[in-house]
């Protein structure tokens, strides 16, 4: 399976924003952005200025990276909410992307961050409905229970995880229970449930050229 192996604070640098890739680190001193914010390359302080086409692409990118999904899964997700009856299809597609399991276990505060998260799922650490799913693409939906495996919360420092990830504060869409280490998903995530600065507009009109 395909996956990004580089520096992630190259990525953040290359979209002038913090994308939280590496968890608690991105809140410290020691952030990438906050310590080189140019974007990276010998020409990163002396981009010219930036087409319509390269806006709507940046955008693409932007979104790519916050939830770790390579360019033939990202397509796939934008023919899915396109496909979906109702609603805008920019934000089906974040609500799809949000619906990962891997961005579950994240925003459950399980995992400091959605890389730390991947690791889990693909390692049997999370369970769904009580049943192993190691898959993290795999979509949640309303009604199901995420739980992280009792023999896992023993063998991984799940609590580490806890005391980074409490901090930031749980979604709407999504009810936890830190001490069974396990949430439920009460609703569909809403567009204000997203709190990144995405303008998932750009990527509909990228799509639609």
């Amino acid at each position: 399976m395909a996956r990004y192996t580089d520096a992630v604070c190259r990525l953040c640098r290359r979209e002038g924003m913090k994308l939280y890739l590496k968890g608690d680190r991105c809140y410290t001193e020691k952030c990438g952005i906050t310590r080189r914010p140019a974007a990276p390359g010998q020409h990163g302080t002396g981009r010219k200025k930036p087409t319509e086409y390269g806006i709507q692409l940046r955008e693409k990118q932007k979104a790519k990276r916050i939830y770790g999904v390579m360019e033939k899964q990202f397509e796939k997700y934008f023919d899915i909410a396109e496909s979906m009856k109702g609603g805008i299809t920019g934000e089906n597609l974040l609500q799809i992307l949000e619906r990962r399991l891997d961005n579950v276990i994240y925003r459950l505060g399980f995992a400091s961050s959605r890389a730390q998260a991947r690791q889990y799922v693909r390692h049997g650490h999370v369970t769904v409905n009580g049943k192993k799913v190691d898959i993290p693409s795999f979509l949640v939906d309303i009604g199901q229970n995420i739980a992280i495996k009792g023999k896992s919360a023993s063998e991984i420092d799940f609590f580490k995880s806890l005391k980074e990830g409490t901090g930031r504060a749980v979604v709407q869409w999504l009810q936890v229970d830190y001490e069974k280490l396990e949430g439920n998903i009460v609703a569909l995530p809403s567009r204000q449930d997203i709190d990144y600065e995405i303008q998932e507009h750009l990527i509909v009109e990228l799509y639609s050229r």
